[in-house]
């Protein structure tokens, strides 16, 4: 088709006359409404980024001679970690004579292993590294299935929200109608209860007193 007829085409349309393979002989166009097509494009990009799934190494320090308390909250970090489906490094930091006994931090290291095995799996072996202990843990769970699992955990909590609000502004119209019947029914009792009012009586005449007689 000729260039001056594609145009007469897309203004007649009130569409756009866009260029899809500049390479091909002829050249292809297309005709198109390029606003509407540069949209839906963004969208389906953005969707396509939030379905990615970004693997991310997390990492945790620890010391060979920790504290009871600080390992329970350093676990429960790597624990978080790996149900977000990220891989966690654990790190044991030796300082000083702590350098000579390595088997500190062995057996650390596989104690937080044998905790969190539901969880993750050990993907690098310990090993020393200069004067720390590596050690690298895995997630059973991929990152995609825990991004769907926390979405859905979001929506449901988000409809929990909205439900329970639903239900306290009901319950809330149901106590104020019940007020109303109140008011209305004490209205009522007041109204019966008043005394009512004496009838009004004509004015009685006066009664004239007879004129004094005067003295002989």
């Amino acid at each position: 088709m000729p260039l001056a007829k594609a145009l007469e085409l897309a203004q007649e349309y009130d569409l756009d006359l866009v260029e899809v393979a500049a390479t091909a002989r002829p050249p292809v166009c297309k005709l198109m409404d390029y606003g509407k097509f540069k949209y839906e494009s963004a969208m389906k990009a953005r969707e396509a980024r939030k379905n990615q799934a970004h693997t991310v190494i997390k990492e945790m320090k620890l010391r060979p001679k920790i504290d009871p308390h600080d390992y329970d909250t350093k676990k429960g970090h790597v624990v978080r970690f790996l149900k977000q489906g990220d891989k966690v490094k654990i790190t044991i930091m030796f300082r000083g004579r702590e350098q000579s006994r390595p088997e500190l931090g062995f057996r650390l290291l596989q104690r937080l292993a044998d905790d969190v095995q539901d969880l993750g799996f050990v993907e690098s072996s310990p090993k020393q590294d200069g004067r720390n202990m590596i050690m690298v843990l895995g997630p059973h769970k991929k990152k995609t299935e825990a991004m769907a699992e926390a979405r859905a955990l979001a929506d449901a909590r988000k409809a929990e929200r909205q439900g329970r609000t639903g239900s306290d502004a009901a319950s809330a119209d149901d106590d104020d109608a019940v007020a109303e019947d109140l008011v209305t029914e004490d209205a009522v009792t007041e109204a019966q209860d008043a005394p009512a009012e004496a009838p009004a009586t004509e004015a009685e005449a006066p009664v004239e007193q007879p004129a004094a007689s005067q003295g002989a």
